[in-house]
């Protein structure tokens, strides 16, 4: 189990962390079940979060076997079925680019964004961060199955940095800076697939096999290698 540093948190945010770090050992039960994993099929989505655990996949490849909802950068080298990006930055930056004017770009009501043309607004306001949204608004398209790739949750080098696909690019936190806190997140992803127990939801995890222990309570939620999820669909 990884020692907390508990200078670094806050009493609430340490009282997360260290819950999470004990499901660690819980996670045997819920790994590699490949035979109860329905095949990919037309009612299929894939909602992908930044979480460098989705490198090896080319988004590409999983548009030929469903809908994707993707986020914020993402839209730099693919173009998903849906974008969401709720980060004011990322708005801005996607505006410049015009890529909203041609594909479907998601987000929350902003006096900023009044004058720019060719976004989706969420009315009301989730007022969530992009991956959750991505994830809810992917849920209200009656999908049987979701998988959900790169919502790693936790940090790169055993929790310690800041875990994302686009660190180190504009309008993202630099590769070495400290971890972002993912409770949050991790609430607003756990009532998304409570409030939805029609849809079955797939985690593909990082080699480090985290799981936090609030998605391994969840009844209609399984979790899958990326090793595993890419031989069962021919993606190595």
């Amino acid at each position: 189990m990884v020692k907390i540093d508990k200078i670094q948190y806050t009493k609430e945010q340490y009282k997360i962390l260290k819950a999470a770090a004990k499901a660690d050992k819980l996670v045997v039960s819920k790994i590699e079940k490949v035979e109860s994993i329905p095949m990919i099929e037309s009612n299929t989505a894939f909602v992908l979060g930044n979480g460098t655990s989705r490198v090896s996949i080319s988004p590409e490849h999983l548009k030929n076997l469903g809908k994707v909802y993707g986020c914020n950068a993402l839209y730099r080298s693919f173009s998903p079925d849906f974008l969401v990006a709720v980060d004011t930055k990322m708005i801005v930056e996607i505006n410049k680019t015009g890529y909203q004017r041609k594909n479907t770009v998601w987000t929350n009501p902003n006096k900023i964004f009044a004058r720019m043309e060719g976004f989706n607004f969420f009315q009301p306001s989730k007022g969530w961060s992009s991956g959750p949204t991505a994830l809810w608004l992917a849920s209200q398209h009656s999908y049987s199955t979701i998988y959900i790739l790169g919502f790693d949750y936790q940090g790169t080098d055993d929790g310690k940095h800041f875990n994302n696909i686009y660190a180190d690019t504009e309008n993202y936190k630099k590769s070495k800076d400290t971890a972002t806190y993912y409770g949050n997140w991790l609430r607003q992803t756990a009532s998304v697939i409570n409030e939805n127990k029609n849809i079955q939801y797939i985690r593909v995890i990082a080699p480090d096999n985290f799981i936090p222990q609030e998605l391994n309570k969840i009844s209609n939620m399984q979790h899958i290698t990326i090793d595993t999820f890419k031989k069962m669909y021919s993606l190595s």
